[in-house]
C-alpha cells in the first residue's frame, strides 16, 4: 500500500469512476456493513429508556433520566473527537474503531455493579455511536454512485427507527420478570447491540477505504487498486463500467488535513450559506424530534388517561411511520430534487403538526387519532431529518466532511436536549392544554423555518458527483493553480 504524499498535483479519474459506477454487490455490502449504525443508536435509546436497571442499581427517576443524558453527552464528545480523526486518518480506520468503542462500552455496561459504573460505560457507548455518525456518513457518500446517493442515505438514516422497534421489543421481553430475574433481564438487553455489532464488524472488514479519501492523501495506487476491484465485481454482475474521457479527470494534490483556522474559513467564509442551511436543518429536526418523541408518552398518560404500559404500545405505529418515510420518499430526493423535497418534507410536517395542535386544543382528538397525526407528520419529518445528514455530508469538501457532520450533529444535539425539558414543563400535570398547545405551535413554526431555509438556500445536489457539489480543497487546475485558496 502506497503511503507517500504526492508533491505535485496528479491527474485522477477515481472520483468520476466512483460516481458513475453501476450498482453492484459491492454497494449492497456497503449498505449492510455500514448502514447499521443508526439501528444500533435506535436500539440503545430504547434500551436505556426501558430503565430496567433502576431498581437493581437503586436509582431514582432523576438518575435514570441522567443515564440517557450521559449517553447523549458521550455522543457529542465522540462525534467531535472521532469526526476530526475521520478526516485525518481515513474512513475505514474510524468506522472500525468507533464500532469497537461502542461494543466495549455497551457490553461492559451490562456488568455494571452500581450507577457510576453504568454511567461511565454508557458514556463510552455513546462516544462510539457519535463517532459512527461522522465516519459512516462520510464513507457511504464517498462510496455510493451519485445517482443513488440520496435514497441510500435516507434509507440508512431512517433505520434508526428499526433499531428503536427492535430495542423496544427486546426490552419488553427481557424485562418481563415472569421470564427473567429483575437483575438479569436488563443486563441481557445491553448485549443485544454488541451481538449485532460483532456481525457488523465482520462485514466491515471487507469494506475498503474510500478511494476518494486515498487520492487526496497521496495514496493513488491503492485507490486505483480498490476502484479496479469494484469495477471487476460490476463486470461479474454482467454490467460494464462507463468509459470515461480524460477530460473528466481531476487534478489532485495530497492534503494532510486542515487547521482550525482553515476549517473556520471553509464554514464561515467559503460556504457561509451552506453552513446556515446545514445548521438550520439539523437544529430544527433535532428540537422537534426530541421535544415530541421523548414526551409523547407523557401526553398520552396525562391528557388521554393511558397507563405507562398502554402508552408504550403507541410507540410502534409512531416508529413505523418514521421508518417508512425515508424508505418511501427517498427516491424522490434523487429525482424531484433535494431542495424541493427537503423544503417540502419540513413544511408538510410543520403543517400537519399545526393542525394536530388546533385539534388537541379543541379536545377533538383521542389517543389513537393524536398518534395517527404524529405518524403522518413524522412520516415527512423523518425523511427531511434524514436528508439533513445527507445535506451536511455532501455540501462540504471531502477534507472536512467528517468534521462538518460532527460539528453540526453536536450543535443540533445541544438544541435537541432543550426540547424535552421545555415540553415536559408545558405538559405539567395535564390539567391545562393551553401551554402545550402553544408549544406545538412553536414547534410547527420552528420546523417551517427549516423548510423555508431549505427552499431558499438548498443545494441542488441530486445526481451530481460530490466533487461537483463541493470541489476538494486539494484540487488544482491543469496549470497547477489551487482552485480553493486556504489561509495559511
Amino acid at each position: 500500500m502506497t503511503t507517500s504524499v504526492e508533491e505535485r498535483p496528479v491527474k485522477s479519474l477515481v472520483p468520476v469512476r466512483m460516481d458513475k459506477m453501476p450498482w453492484s454487490r459491492f454497494h449492497w455490502m456497503v449498505i449492510f456493513g455500514l448502514g447499521t449504525a443508526w439501528i444500533l443508536d435506535g436500539l440503545e435509546i430504547q434500551i436505556v429508556a426501558a430503565a430496567g436497571y433502576a431498581k437493581d442499581l437503586d436509582m431514582n427517576s432523576t438518575e435514570v433520566g441522567a443515564t440517557a443524558t450521559v449517553y447523549l453527552i458521550g455522543q457529542v464528545v465522540g462525534a467531535l473527537f472521532f469526526g476530526r480523526l475521520t478526516d485525518k486518518l481515513g474512513r475505514k480506520k474510524l468506522f472500525i474503531i468507533t464500532l469497537a468503542v461502542y461494543l466495549l462500552g455497551s457490553g461492559i455496561a451490562g456488568f455494571a455493579p452500581n450507577m457510576w459504573f453504568l454511567w461511565i460505560f454508557r458514556f463510552v457507548a455513546g462516544a462510539g455511536i457519535g463517532g459512527e455518525y461522522s465516519a459512516i456518513n462520510s464513507a457511504i457518500d464517498e462510496l455510493m454512485p451519485g445517482k443513488y446517493r440520496g435514497r441510500v442515505d435516507l434509507a440508512i438514516n431512517g433505520t434508526y427507527w428499526a433499531g428503536a422497534v427492535l430495542g423496544s421489543l427486546g426490552s419488553s421481553f427481557l424485562l418481563d420478570t415472569d421470564r427473567f430475574a429483575e437483575n438479569i433481564g436488563w443486563r441481557i438487553a445491553f448485549f443485544i447491540g454488541p451481538v449485532l455489532g460483532l456481525i457488523i464488524i465482520f462485514l466491515r472488514r471487507h469494506i475498503p477505504e474510500s478511494p476518494r479519501w486515498l487520492v487526496t492523501h497521496g495514496q493513488g495506487e491503492e485507490a486505483e487498486r480498490i476502484v479496479s476491484g469494484i469495477e471487476q465485481s460490476v463486470r461479474e454482475n454482467g454490467k460494464e463500467p462507463p468509459h470515461l474521457d480524460e477530460s473528466q479527470a481531476w487534478w489532485i494534490k495530497a492534503h494532510e488535513g486542515v487547521t482550525f483556522r482553515q476549517l473556520r474559513y471553509v464554514f464561515l467564509e467559503l460556504y457561509p450559506t451552506r453552513t446556515v442551511l446545514g445548521l438550520t436543518l439539523m437544529i430544527t429536526q433535532s428540537f422537534l424530534y426530541n421535544a415530541i418523541f421523548f414526551t409523547s408518552s407523557l401526553v398520552l398518560q396525562n391528557f388521554y388517561g393511558k397507563t405507562p404500559a398502554s402508552a408504550a404500545l403507541y410507540f410502534f405505529p409512531f416508529a413505523i411511520g418514521n421508518l417508512l418515510g425515508p424508505l418511501i420518499l427517498g427516491r424522490f430526493f434523487d429525482t424531484v430534487g433535494r431542495r424541493k423535497m427537503i423544503g417540502g418534507s419540513y413544511s408538510i410536517a410543520a403543517a400537519v403538526l399545526f393542525v394536530s395542535s388546533l385539534l388537541f386544543q379543541a379536545d377533538l382528538l383521542s389517543a389513537g387519532t393524536h398518534t395517527a397525526l404524529w405518524c403522518l407528520s413524522f412520516f415527512f419529518a423523518s425523511a427531511g431529518a434524514s436528508a439533513g445528514y445527507l445535506t451536511v455530508s455532501e455540501i462540504f469538501p471531502l477534507e472536512v466532511r467528517g468534521q462538518a457532520i460532527s460539528y453540526f450533529f453536536s450543535i443540533a444535539q445541544i438544541f435537541g436536549a432543550v426540547g424535552p425539558l421545555i415540553f415536559g414543563a408545558l405538559i405539567g400535570e395535564g390539567t391545562d392544554r393551553g401551554p402545550l398547545f402553544w408549544g406545538y405551535v412553536g414547534a410547527s413554526i420552528i420546523m417551517l423555518i427549516g423548510g423555508l431555509v431549505a427552499f431558499k438556500f438548498g443545494v441542488d445536489a441530486e445526481g451530481k458527483a460530490l466533487e461537483d457539489i463541493a470541489p476538494p480543497l486539494s484540487t488544482y487546475d491543469e496549470n497547477g493553480n489551487q482552485l480553493t485558496k486556504l489561509p495559511v
